[in-house]
């Protein structure tokens, strides 16, 4: 067993080192530069995933955002973009894509203003701008990061079927809000004009790729964006 007299002397003896070391200007230059070396270090031995691929390129478009102000495909040049597609009068999917979009504003933030959100009106004959910035309103979309457009019905169906490969419809014989129908995914676009990727909102996992493929796209990217 050891003794207490040996268990004090060990004690004091290292006592006595630590304030020798601690109060060397090098030990603390050595401790900083070790902190200051771990991200490098880690992100060396991290690998970051590829960005996601490129699945087509989308037309140039021009419609009215909910402010009645021209909107368009020249607005978002430079800028990593998600759409979704909703109507202001749906009485189904449409309030979960929102709360879904609303999700994604809440964690992409601090992207902005190199990400945008966007969102086109499926039913434009009814949803007039003050309709939309009502909607907008209504589910607390930021007017700096997030935009909902609507326009004539063949440029908005142009833009959403045939640029951004989304499902748009409406049965000829009911005129009712249940006649439209439309497609779900929320699609990422990048700086380009390029779509990248499609995102089911009923997938639970959806919006944390949907986040992780905008930040790679908007972290690989030309440069810095301005406000519009």
């Amino acid at each position: 067993m050891t003794s207490p007299s040996l268990d004090a002397s060990a004690t004091s003896r290292f006592d006595a080192a630590l304030r020798h070391v601690v109060g060397r200007p090098a030990a603390w230059v050595a401790l900083v530069a070790l902190v200051g070396s771990w991200p490098f270090v880690w992100a060396l031995g991290t690998t970051v995933p590829p960005p996601p691929p490129v699945l087509t390129t989308l037309p140039s478009f021009a419609l009215v955002d909910q402010d009645g102000r021209p909107f368009g495909s020249t607005d978002l040049e430079g800028r990593v973009w998600i759409a979704s597609f909703i109507f202001t009068r749906c009485p189904s999917v449409c309030p979960a894509i929102t709360r879904k979009m609303a999700r994604v504003q809440a964690r992409v933030r601090n992207l902005e203003p190199a990400l945008h959100l966007v969102s086109f009106s499926v039913d434009p004959g009814f949803d007039t701008p003050e309709r939309l910035l009502a909607y907008a309103r209504s589910h607390r979309a930021s007017p700096r990061m997030w935009t909902f457009v609507t326009g004539p019905d063949d440029a908005v169906r142009q833009t959403v079927e045939q640029g951004l490969r989304v499902h748009m419809g409406r049965e000829a014989d009911d005129p009712s809000p249940a006649g439209i129908s439309h497609g779900t995914h929320l699609v990422l676009v990048d700086g380009a004009g390029r779509v990248r990727g499609y995102y089911d909102p009923d997938d639970p996992a959806a919006v944390d790729r949907l986040v992780l493929d905008a930040a790679l796209l908007v972290n690989r990217g030309s440069g810095p964006v301005t406000s519009r």
